[in-house]
């Protein structure tokens, strides 16, 4: 089992983003994918960052691929979804609409957007050329070691979300923008000034969900920190990482090491706890009665974790 890092959520600055992938370099972390997957309208900002970054991260040794869109609707997202098959690097489709710009026998990577959630799905993407899977992380423990395990037979590799805000819908409407009585069309790319994402809060001040521009995350962070032993055996073969602001490149030393059983659980996510934006873990979803369940919960420090009822 190793690392792979998914694509970028949030906005950041073309600076912050040269810097991150710089860093990530020298991480331990197998493979990385660049790339816009949230809004069209942000990639102007950093697109000339791809090709350095990926220069960067080859000449370490990491695979790179580049991602598609969440959702593609208008004529610009199609053509750039189109354009994706020839910047020579794998493309990560986390919109159906990106297999029909890929050329035919082109191997490609499926995201954590894309709904495999049966054999007959995984089958059908093998078939049109799927050479790495990462589930999407809703699926629990059960569903997991029967899509690994077929993943296995037909040579698919199949990861699972390992740490990150869990990303839970794409909308058309942009709620950042909203938030500061922006038309979405003239956003002023507002989403910049939260670079983890802006926490949402019920109506009694419990802290709820993470918006994200035109995208719905979880509030908590979801971490496999108490799952790997049982991931590893259900056949899974990498964790997918995705970004966070600050402290990112040690989150993934941390994992490295945990996999690597230089940290147990228990440290893993005690380092965890003090880096994560919002300071709440879960994984729920692989193995709880909810999503925000927290199987670390019961640690000293930790009992409020896991009885949020947000995510």
């Amino acid at each position: 089992m190793d690392l792979t890092v998914g694509p970028n959520h949030f906005f950041w600055d073309a600076a912050t983003v040269r810097g991150f992938y710089q860093g990530l370099a020298a991480a331990p972390v197998s493979r990385v994918v660049l790339g816009e997957v949230v809004c069209s309208k942000r990639l102007p900002f950093w697109q000339d960052e791809i090709a350095p970054a990926s220069e960067v991260l080859l000449a370490a040794g990491k695979d790179v691929a580049i991602t598609s869109l969440a959702l593609v609707t208008l004529k610009r997202e199609r053509k750039a979804t189109a354009a994706l098959a020839e910047i020579g690097l794998p493309v990560e489709v986390n919109d159906l609409t990106a297999l029909h710009a890929l050329p035919k026998g082109q191997p490609f990577w499926i995201g954590p957007l894309i709904n495999v959630y049966n054999e007959g799905t995984l089958r059908w993407l093998a078939s049109r050329g799927a050479v790495r899977v990462c589930l999407p992380p809703e699926l629990p423990l059960e569903s997991i070691a029967v899509l690994a395990r077929v993943g296995g037979d037909l040579g698919v590799a199949v990861e699972v979300w390992g740490h990150g805000r869990l990303p839970l819908a794409i909308s058309g409407r942009c709620y950042h923008a909203r938030l500061h009585d922006h038309a979405k069309d003239s956003c002023q790319f507002v989403c910049g000034l939260d670079p983890d994402g802006r926490d949402v809060e019920t109506l009694d001040g419990q802290k709820f969900l993470t918006v994200n521009g035109v995208q719905t995350l979880s509030q908590s962070t979801a971490s496999m920190a108490y799952q790997i032993e049982a991931l590893r055996e259900a056949g899974v073969t990498a964790l997918r990482m995705s970004p966070q602001s600050a402290g990112f490149a040690e989150i993934c030393t941390a994992y490295a090491d945990r996999i690597a059983g230089k940290l147990t659980a228990a440290e893993l996510a005690a380092n965890l706890t003090a880096r994560v934006p919002g300071g709440r873990l879960s994984d729920g979803f692989v193995r709880g009665p909810s999503g925000a369940h927290w199987s670390g919960a019961h640690l000293p420090g930790a009992a409020s974790e896991g009885i949020h009822h947000g995510l």
